[in-house]
Formats: C-alpha cells, sequence, structure tokens
C-alpha cells in the first residue's frame, strides 16, 4: 500500500451485510412476540435471546470470515506457484489472466500481463503456509461487533417502553430506518438509486425475517 493509505478493515458492502444479517436475526425474534398476550417476562426472554443469538452468531460469523481470509490466501499462493512453475511466457499470462478482475484482465494487453509476469517471478519465496496477520483479526473483530451491535437498537425499546405494544412499534420503526439507511449507502457505493436501493433493501429484509419466522427460525 502506498504510504498514509491504509486498507480498509471491511468493504462497505461487507459492512452492510454484517449489519442485515444482524438486524434479520433480531427481528425474528421480536416479529415472532406477541403484544397482545405478552408480558414483561416474555419481553425478557425474547431481549435475552436476542442478545444471545446475535452474540453467538457474531463469534460463528467471525471465525468464518478468518476461515475465508486464509482460504483466500492460501489460494493466492496456489496461483503465485503455479505461475512460478510454468515454464512457458503465454501459460504463465494466462495464470494471471485468471487470477484478475473480469473487465481488468479483459484490456489487460499481452505486453501489460508480460510485465507482471517479470516482475512476479522475480519476487522472494513466499511463505510455505497462509498465515493470519493483524488486518485480518481487526476485521473478525469488525465483523463480531457489527453482528452483535446491531441487536440494542432494535431492542433498546424494551427497555425504555413499559408497553409491549408501543414498545414493539418503535422497535419496528428503528429496524426499518436501518434497512434504510444502509440501503440508501449500498445503493451509493454500488452506483444504483440510493432511494430505490433504500426501499428494495427494506423490502428484502422484511421478507427475509419473515420467512425466517415462517421456517421457525
Amino acid at each position: 500500500m502506498p504510504e498514509g493509505k491504509r486498507r480498509r478493515v471491511l468493504e462497505p458492502t461487507e459492512r452492510f451485510s454484517e449489519i442485515l444479517f444482524g438486524l434479520i436475526m433480531v427481528l425474528t425474534f421480536t416479529g415472532a412476540l406477541s403484544v397482545a398476550t405478552s408480558g414483561r417476562e416474555d419481553v425478557k426472554e425474547m431481549i435475552i435471546g436476542a442478545i444471545g443469538c446475535n452474540l453467538a452468531w457474531g463469534i460463528v460469523d467471525a471465525i468464518m470470515y478468518v476461515m475465508n481470509s486464509l482460504a483466500e490466501r492460501g489460494r493466492s499462493l496456489v496461483m503465485f506457484r503455479k505461475l512460478r512453475a510454468e515454464r512457458e511466457p503465454a501459460a504463465a499470462r494466462r495464470v494471471i489472466a485468471d487470477a484478475l478482475p473480469p473487465l481488468v484482465a479483459q484490456v489487460s494487453t499481452q505486453e501489460e500481463l508480460e510485465s507482471l509476469r517479470q516482475r512476479l517471478t522475480t519476487m522472494p519465496e513466499p511463505d510455505r503456509h497462509a498465515a493470519l496477520n493483524r488486518g485480518d483479526l481487526l476485521a473478525a473483530l469488525a465483523v463480531f461487533l457489527l453482528v452483535f451491535l446491531s441487536t440494542f437498537p432494535v431492542v433498546l425499546p424494551f427497555f425504555l417502553v413499559s408497553d409491549a405494544g408501543r414498545a414493539l412499534r418503535f422497535s419496528n420503526a428503528i429496524a426499518i430506518f436501518m434497512l434504510l439507511v444502509g440501503g440508501y449507502e449500498y445503493g451509493r457505493y454500488a452506483g444504483f438509486r440510493p432511494w430505490l436501493a433504500a426501499l428494495v433493501m427494506v423490502t428484502i429484509g422484511l421478507v427475509l425475517v419473515a420467512a425466517t419466522i415462517a421456517l421457525g427460525g
């Protein structure tokens, strides 16, 4: 990385995906709450269940992120060794082109690929195995926090409002607002119409929650 620049711990789409995942999990608990028959004990059990669920899934998601990072780094080492083992320059250039993003590979000339091949073949021998680094651990911590902390804005009304029906309405309003903001930012990042992306994201979130509740999640 150029001096003065630091890689993001998580990309915007990764951050929003984790928040959306946490929201869906907590909404399966709040959405299953019957305000007509639920007392304070039921609300308390729902809050404990929602927090416990997102705590567990935050840990699982963080571990999966670390495993995926290791897998991607290991795959990069495999591709690098395959490139170094190729004796034919044309075959090595094909390895490089396969590793590049499709759009970049499409516009890259043979001369540019050859320049990359020559520079890659002069690099020092890499480590034998993929290893974790500080960035992986920070990203895993960010994944955990995004999933876990996304619980609290949605369950907060149940701490502050004694009436379960009113608390649920506030909770749903907060969840929809979070989905709207996340969808809007996602649309801006991806080059879509922000407000359309926001509305689509709310719809997707509510459909996924309804499907999860219906399937017993």
